[in-house]
């Protein structure tokens, strides 16, 4: 499934295209492996949604991943059944091509924002996604003032609750044609003027590899605004292995260079059969 399918938003641009055939398992795949502690592993769950939530949290437990990103409230009390972190949540806006940069859904979003915001608060949770939207022919420049216009209205409460609300970082050349927030100068300059440590970047290394690359270097300049980060292998969106041109080791080491101590969520589409040992594989690799 795309994750945009999955966010209930109508579908304009593929994520990538799902690899078939005869992609194999490699033998040593479900190797036991102890994780090293230094990472903070999550998985977004829409890759996986083939999975039932019950199973795969149950899943989680067994590679001693201990959090998931983008479920919402209604998922709450199945987390607290298995002991899984939400590390990122989502369910409040209009999901990834209607966001923040049109004035006309300001109070639609608003409302639905600061109804979330508390409901996320009492799950014990601090992280909650938002999105740009789309440009529509709107200059950079004047979505970027209607960003703040519509985010300085949740700001306060999100301080009040503790919430972070981060916003996506998304590729607009392969996956999502048009969004604006997707360049790391664009969001840092949306975080510098809302001047308030309850808004960050969701980075995803994935789709800024595709629009800038230099992935290390800018997370050295400009770790203070992430809050987030999410994986994935580039070409194609599938596992972060020797298969695609990002190497994970030296990028996980540079992220716990800053101090960084949230958590790393894997977002690859996988292409093995077996989709825990793809995950379990990708794990691993950033388990440095």
């Amino acid at each position: 499934m795309k994750r945009r399918t999955f966010l209930g938003t109508s579908a304009a641009a593929s994520l990538g295209v799902i690899a078939t055939g005869t992609a194999q398992t490699p033998t040593n795949a479900n190797s036991d492996v102890k994780l090293k502690g230094n990472i903070n592993h999550s998985a977004c769950y829409w890759c996986y949604n083939s999975i039932p939530l019950d199973t795969f949290l149950q899943n989680l437990n067994e590679l001693g991943v201990k959090a998931i990103d983008l479920v919402g409230p209604e998922d709450f009390p199945l987390l607290k059944k298995h002991g899984i972190h939400a590390s990122m949540c989502w369910g409040a806006g209009k999901g990834i091509v209607e966001g923040w940069n049109n004035p006309a859904l300001h109070d639609e979003l608003v409302a639905d924002y600061k109804e979330k915001i508390p409901l996320i608060a009492e799950g014990g949770y601090t992280n909650l996604i938002c999105f740009s939207g789309n440009r529509n022919g709107m200059d950079d420049d004047k979505g970027l003032e209607n960003c703040v216009k519509g985010l300085e209205q949740i700001l306060p409460l999100a301080e009040k609750h503790g919430i972070v609300i981060q916003m996506e970082l998304l590729n607009s050349k392969v996956d999502h044609k048009d969004y604006m927030c997707d360049h790391v100068d664009w969001g840092v300059e949306l975080c510098k003027q809302l001047k308030s440590d309850s808004f960050k970047l969701l980075y995803d290394i994935y789709h800024m590899q595709i629009m800038e690359g230099d992935v290390i270097r800018t997370i050295r300049d400009y770790h203070e605004y992430i809050g987030h980060y999410h994986t994935g292998g580039n070409p194609g969106r599938h596992e972060i292995d020797e298969t695609q041109e990002l190497y994970y080791p030296a990028i996980m080491k540079a992220i716990l260079e800053t101090g960084y101590q949230g958590h790393v969520a894997q977002e690859f589409i996988p292409s093995w059969e077996d989709k825990i040992a793809a995950l379990k594989q990708g794990v691993t690799i950033c388990d440095v």
